[in-house]
């Protein structure tokens, strides 16, 4: 094997997860690098880092630096920094909270000036969070697929805290009747394949059927309630011209 062909096993890509806060970001990235789910809400501040190494088709490794940027830089300016040359997007938001939806607009136009001098603009994955709370739903199927649509986005559901996607009907129905045990369990492991998805999108990689249901796993979440004081200070977070680097 040639050294070009070696080069090609091993690949690195810069994944950046913006939304508002309480969106549930910091969970996904949890969820995928180490397959957990904090009981506790903690707003990041600034940002945290998380690396994770997968492979795809073609026994191509590839780790994902996944960068979880706070959801109070939007106003900040290091955003675009944090978002230059990132090869992919998760933009993520929570299904429960109308306002986290309505605010994609402004992080996306980062995103586009972010990378407004580049050569290549990054594959960008919309990601409505908190399926598991799909009773309390406040954001229309219709508005996300729309959404998607217009911008060119991938279009992805999830729940950071069981690990599910693509919630179903008879899934809300055994969610229900397992939170009156505290506990849930799922078969489907779906939020690492958010991140396979798009890596694959940037690699210029089709995954098929039974290469995307490779990533199953059964997960294992405790319910958790977030704090009110935590959920409304999230709907509208203010906006500062600063941030911090934790």
């Amino acid at each position: 094997m040639s050294d070009s062909e070696e080069e090609i096993q091993e690949r690195q890509l810069k994944i950046v997860l913006l939304g508002d806060g309480a969106s549930g970001k910091t969970s996904l990235a949890i969820r995928f690098a180490q397959e957990a789910f904090g009981k506790q809400y903690k707003q990041t501040i600034g940002l945290d880092f998380f690396l994770k190494r997968i492979t795809l088709p073609g026994n191509l490794n590839v780790t994902l630096q996944v960068w979880d940027i706070g959801g109070q830089t939007i106003g900040g300016k290091m955003l675009d920094k944090y978002i230059y040359r990132a090869q992919g997007v998760l933009l993520v938001y929570d299904i429960t909270n109308s306002q986290s939806f309505e605010n994609l607009e402004d992080w996306l136009n980062m995103v586009r000036k972010a990378n407004e001098e580049s050569d290549t603009q990054p594959a960008i994955s919309l990601i409505g969070n908190k399926i598991d709370l799909e009773h309390m739903r406040t954001v229309k199927m219709e508005k996300h697929q729309r959404f998607c649509q217009e911008n060119g986005l991938i279009s992805q559901f999830v729940s950071a805290k069981t690990g599910d996607s693509n919630f179903q009907t008879s899934d809300l129905i055994v969610c229900t009747c397992r939170i009156l045990r505290r506990i849930v369990r799922y078969k489907l492991h779906r939020v690492f394949l958010c991140f396979q998805r798009l890596a694959a999108e940037v690699l210029g990689i089709k995954l098929n059927k039974a290469e995307m249901e490779q990533s199953q796993h059964v997960v294992k979440a405790d319910i958790v309630n977030y704090s009110q004081e935590c959920v409304a200070r999230a709907v509208n977070p203010p906006r500062s011209s600063m941030c911090v680097i934790q």
